[in-house]
């Protein structure tokens, strides 16, 4: 049986096909450009190895297909996708990035996107797409070899982009704050949908369970921890049933490890956004542990180098070790 199982989070940097527009301050991909995109994130997806990858921002699943083709390792993965719906509003097809995941191990069942948030949660401001997420996460019931079901979910919320409204500019410290806040309130909101979703799943069934993605802010960050569910009341002896643990935080020898783990840079400056986060059963000090983290890393030199076909995210791979 195989023991030691990877799971990876990549966001690949605006995945789509050649002359597809996506937004109004950049262009779409030249064909070169679009073959210099593919063959990067093949090559990318190869150097991460892992069993299991969740990926953000996919424009395109054609153009994924182009990338598992061109690859070594996932020629003959599964890939799990999804295509949004029209918009309501419009009728036309959304231009939206969305999540997919590629696995290398059996999927017990299809994979399912969950487009609206759980009922009782929406924007508090209301307005446009109040009630869903703007990337749908993506739920995936992966077959372990010991037979075990892991739920993967695949998540990407909103960034930290200032949302502005009804014409306003960046240029008015006030206007900019507003545009900061409502962004916040976006990602907060979404963090609490995901955590609702994350607590039905637990309450059908308590199995393992891996989230994985690009968070837009660090681990200690209040989103991300509304995410892991902490301080959630319960009962003596159950202290870790729920919630979700950084697998960075609990892997086995952390404290002998001094790596330099961070999956972006700007201005000079270094940070963890894309996390890979598990439930008890990976924990330590769970007795309901089926294994362990045992090894996380970092692909971020192509942040150094800055391919100009490169992601702007470096990739976490996380090994855990089945007991």
């Amino acid at each position: 049986m195989q023991q030691e199982i990877r799971f990876a989070t990549f966001n690949v940097c605006n995945l789509s096909q050649p002359g597809a527009k996506l937004y109004d301050n950049l262009a779409p991909l030249t064909e070169a450009e679009y073959a210099a995109k593919v063959a990067w994130t093949a090559r990318q997806l190869d150097q991460l190895d892992a069993d299991v990858i969740g990926l953000q921002e996919i424009f395109s699943l054609d153009a994924l297909r182009d990338v598992l083709a061109r690859s070594e390792r996932y020629r003959d993965a599964t890939l799990a996708g999804f295509t949004p719906p029209p918009d309501p509003a419009t009728g036309l097809p959304r231009v939206t990035p969305e999540v997919a995941l590629i696995s290398r191990l059996p999927l017990a069942a299809p994979a399912q996107a969950y487009i609206m948030f759980p009922h009782g949660v929406a924007l508090p401001d209301g307005g446009r797409d109040a009630d869903r997420f703007a990337r749908a996460p993506l739920h995936a019931q992966i077959v372990l070899p010991d037979a075990h079901i892991v739920d993967v979910i695949v998540v990407h919320l909103k960034s930290k982009r200032p949302d502005y409204r009804h014409g306003d500019v960046g240029d008015a410290p006030m206007l900019h704050a507003q545009a900061n806040l409502r962004s916040l309130i976006r990602r907060g909101t979404e963090a609490v949908a995901l955590r609702a979703l994350l607590s039905a799943m637990d309450k059908a069934s308590r199995r393992p369970r891996i989230v994985l993605g690009d968070f837009n802010d660090t681990v200690d960050a209040v989103t991300t921890h509304i995410v892991m569910g902490a301080g959630a009341a319960c009962e003596p002896g159950e202290e870790l049933h729920g919630q979700l643990f950084d697998c960075r935080q609990i892997q086995s020898g952390r404290e002998r490890r001094r790596d330099s783990g961070y999956t972006i840079a700007h201005d000079g400056r270094h940070a963890t956004i894309d996390h890979v986060l598990v439930s008890e059963q990976f924990h330590p000090a769970s007795r309901h542990a089926i294994g362990e983290v045992v090894d996380v890393s970092y692909l971020n030199q192509h942040l150094i180098d800055a391919p100009p076909a490169a992601s702007d995210h470096g990739q976490v791979l996380v090994t855990l070790r089945l007991y």
